[in-house]
Order: C-alpha cells, then sequence, then structure tokens
C-alpha cells in the first residue's frame, strides 16, 4: 500500500481535530458517567507534568497522539474491509481495546494515579470516547480526502497486458 503525502497530512488533521472534540467534551461525560477519569490529565501526569503544567502538556500530547492515529488510519481505512461510516468508529474501539488492559498496570505503578480511573465507569467512559473519537476521525478523514477518492488513479498500459486502455488514452497526468 502506497503512502500518499496528501492523504496523510490530511487524515493528521482529521485525527488531531477529532482528539480535540475529545478532549472539549470530558468535562460533560464526567458528569454523565460519573466519573473523574481525564485522558489529557493522564498524559500529563505520565509526561511527569505537574500543577498548572500538567493539562496542557497533557493535551499537546494528546493531540499528537491523535494526529499520529489520523495520518495512520487515514492510509489504512481505504483498505479495511468494512463500510466506510464503520471504519472510524471501530478503529478508535480496536485502539481502545488494546490498550485498556495495561490501565491495572499503569495504576499499580503510578500511585499518584486515582483508584477510580481503573473502574468500571472509567471503562464505559473511555469506551465512548474512543467511539467518539473514531465517528469524528472517520467523518473528518473522509471529506478531507473525498477529492483525492473521486480522481481515479492514473493507471499506464502495461506491456503486459494489464491496465486499462481507455483511460489511459485520456489520461492528462
Amino acid at each position: 500500500m502506497a503512502v500518499d503525502a496528501t492523504r496523510t497530512l490530511r487524515g493528521a488533521l482529521a485525527g488531531a481535530a477529532a482528539a480535540g472534540v475529545w478532549a472539549a467534551q470530558q468535562p460533560l461525560d464526567q458528569r454523565v458517567f460519573g466519573c473523574g477519569f481525564d485522558d489529557v490529565r493522564l498524559l500529563g501526569r505520565l509526561a511527569a507534568a505537574r500543577g498548572a503544567a500538567e493539562y496542557p502538556v497533557g493535551l499537546t500530547i494528546h493531540l499528537l497522539n491523535g494526529a499520529v492515529f489520523g495520518a495512520l488510519y487515514a492510509n489504512a481505512a481505504r483498505v479495511l474491509p468494512v463500510p466506510a461510516p464503520l471504519r472510524g468508529p471501530l478503529a478508535g474501539l480496536a485502539e481502545h481495546a488494546a490498550t485498556w488492559p495495561g490501565m491495572p498496570l499503569l495504576l499499580r505503578l503510578r500511585s499518584d494515579l486515582p483508584a477510580e480511573w481503573g473502574s468500571g465507569r472509567a471503562l464505559a467512559q473511555a469506551t465512548w470516547r474512543h467511539a467518539l473519537f473514531g465517528v469524528v476521525l472517520g467523518v473528518l478523514e473522509q471529506r478531507l480526502n473525498a477529492q483525492r477518492e473521486a480522481e481515479p488513479p492514473f493507471v499506464p498500459v502495461s506491456s503486459n497486458g494489464h491496465g486499462n486502455i481507455e483511460r489511459a488514452a485520456t489520461a492528462t497526468a
């Protein structure tokens, strides 16, 4: 699978935006789920930030994580064998399923983290967040890269008879 720089950049923008939506809605889901689990602050603490620096450092890491995930997603999504509307949410939930099992270990290693961060409520809250991230990522990435999808790839005629002569004859690239 070839990596397209423009697609990758647009995916990174979509991922950063999706991570921003995640962070912006955290205060609301903390009320809904009755759990103070805060991914942004967790990342800030893991980066050894304390006090007033904890949130901005964590937010920077969170947005960068979203951008990296979005860049990878943009290049992998088009080959996933699932309908386009499900690709983003499934990718977000797959990442959640891969990382959440590490939470008990993290809580043991870091005594400064609230115990509620490994609770069932925190799991439900994190599942919601990853699903939301995936929906936003999927929609934004699909819209940002829609132009690229609409353009048929340039297919030259090959010497072994493969290719599309009609497309090759009318190609302007």
